[in-house]
């Protein structure tokens, strides 16, 4: 009987230990930044990965990464913007960018937006090389 059931466990077990032991998360091109703990819900924090000024947001356990740089007159405050939505909105001049495309709300292509993961409370972004 025992043996029966471990029969019956075993491919899930098989299964579990083969996800621990793969590399499921490729690395490759991004950059640790810091643990997600450095980070405040809603509270953006300025990065320089590459060459780049990035903003990075923690909201809603969820990490999203712009250009830290405002096309508008190219001021380099978008990390001390405030969240409203999905957008942050510059503190300079007002405008909005959404947090996942960077676009404006008419929908025109505003911030250059970076792919985020969170592995073991610790934030990677992936920032091209200039």
């Amino acid at each position: 009987m025992l043996l029966q059931q471990l029969r019956k466990l075993k491919p899930d077990i098989e299964r579990k230990k083969s996800l621990m032991n793969s590399d499921s998360e490729d690395l490759t091109g991004f950059k640790n930044i810091c643990s997600i703990k450095n980070l405040r819900e809603s509270v953006g924090r300025r990065f320089i990965v590459n060459d780049t000024e990035i903003a990075v947001f923690l909201i809603n356990n969820k990490i999203y990464a712009l250009s830290n740089i405002c096309p508008h007159q190219h001021s380099a405050l978008i990390y001390d913007g405030f969240i409203e939505d999905e957008y942050v909105v510059c503190p300079a001049h007002g405008w909005m960018f959404n947090l996942k495309t960077g676009k404006t709300p008419g929908g025109s292509k505003g911030l250059n937006t970076y792919e985020t993961k969170i592995i073991e409370e610790q934030v990677y972004v992936k920032v091209p090389e200039k």
